[in-house]
């Protein structure tokens, strides 16, 4: 019984380093691991050289079905829902393998992630609440996360039909004037 519970450990301490190390908050350390928030804040100190940042965790709905937000999220979660068909991997190995495929496919096409692994987690926990759900687009079929409440008969997503200001940041525009 000993041994179980020092591998048990190992394997919390192991799930806790890797959540860290993909820059999770502390609130999502102590939700997915067995871990005392004691034992969390050294280990976090430990591997980063500073403490964990404070804060709430978001908790609306509202940033996951803006334009450029809504696609960075409906792009992870066709990743998680296709881990979730074909892998058998617990919901933190789910979570964790999913985003690092985010990740890699941002890098791959030379995009900026705007899901850090916490807004991840939480778009997870929205959409096994029911707050939010897919609807597909009418014009390319691709599954898109949609409010629970939102009508969608006609959807029509963010890459089909951008807002008409879509991409017009300072930045973008500093970008295309030579310097």
């Amino acid at each position: 019984m000993r041994g179980k519970s020092v591998v048990d450990d190992a394997r919390e301490v192991a799930r806790a380093r890797e959540l860290i190390e993909l820059d999770a908050r502390l609130q999502v350390l102590e939700a997915e691991t067995a871990l005392s928030r004691e034992r969390l804040l050294r280990l976090y100190k430990e591997l980063r050289g500073r403490s964990p940042p404070k804060g709430m965790l978001p908790f609306s709905t509202d940033w996951f079905v803006t334009w450029m937000p809504n696609i960075h999220a409906s792009l992870f979660m066709a990743i998680h829902r296709h881990l979730a068909r074909t892998a058998r991997l617990d919901r933190v190995d789910l979570l964790t393998r999913a985003y690092r495929l985010y990740r890699e496919h941002c890098a791959t096409n030379e995009l900026e992630p705007a899901l850090s692994l916490t807004r991840a987690w939480r778009l997870v926990r929205f959409v096994e609440a029911g707050m939010l759900r897919y609807a597909n687009c009418r014009r390319c079929s691709g599954a898109f996360v949609v409010r629970d409440t939102d009508l969608t008969r006609h959807y029509v997503c963010g890459c089909c039909q951008p807002p008409a200001r879509a991409g017009k940041t300072k930045a973008a525009e500093d970008a295309l004037v030579p310097a």
